[in-house]
């Protein structure tokens, strides 16, 4: 190990826990079952505007972002989108850190669905 890496640590490795697929195999992964289906962008985004049967968790709103997915049961799959990607691959991340190891989002966010 480098000194650097003994300093602050090593870089959260997050690929083997969350899976981006495309809208076709998001699409298959959703449909007909019971899952925990995430949508992270502002209510007015989700207004606009949203795939059937998602909850709307703000990711803005930090607090009661993790006070919802602590709620959630961290040993079955989550699957998120927001509007391009962005915010979701970070929603992701955060999940990892809270203990999820089953996470997909959308490539492309709901401007691609």
């Amino acid at each position: 190990m480098s000194f650097l890496t003994n300093i602050f640590g090593r870089k959260k490795d997050y690929s083997d826990s969350i899976k981006v697929l495309n809208k076709s195999a998001f699409s298959s992964a959703i449909s007909n079952k019971k899952v925990q289906l995430i949508d992270v962008r502002t209510p007015n985004e989700f207004t606009n505007g949203h795939i059937g049967n998602a909850v709307n968790v703000d990711f803005f709103k930090s607090a009661t972002f993790v006070s919802y997915f602590e709620k959630l049961d961290i040993s079955k799959p989550v699957y998120l989108y927001c509007r391009s990607g962005a915010r979701s691959r970070k929603a992701a991340h955060k999940l990892v850190d809270m203990g999820f190891k089953e996470i997909y989002d959308l490539q492309g966010g709901y401007s691609k669905w």
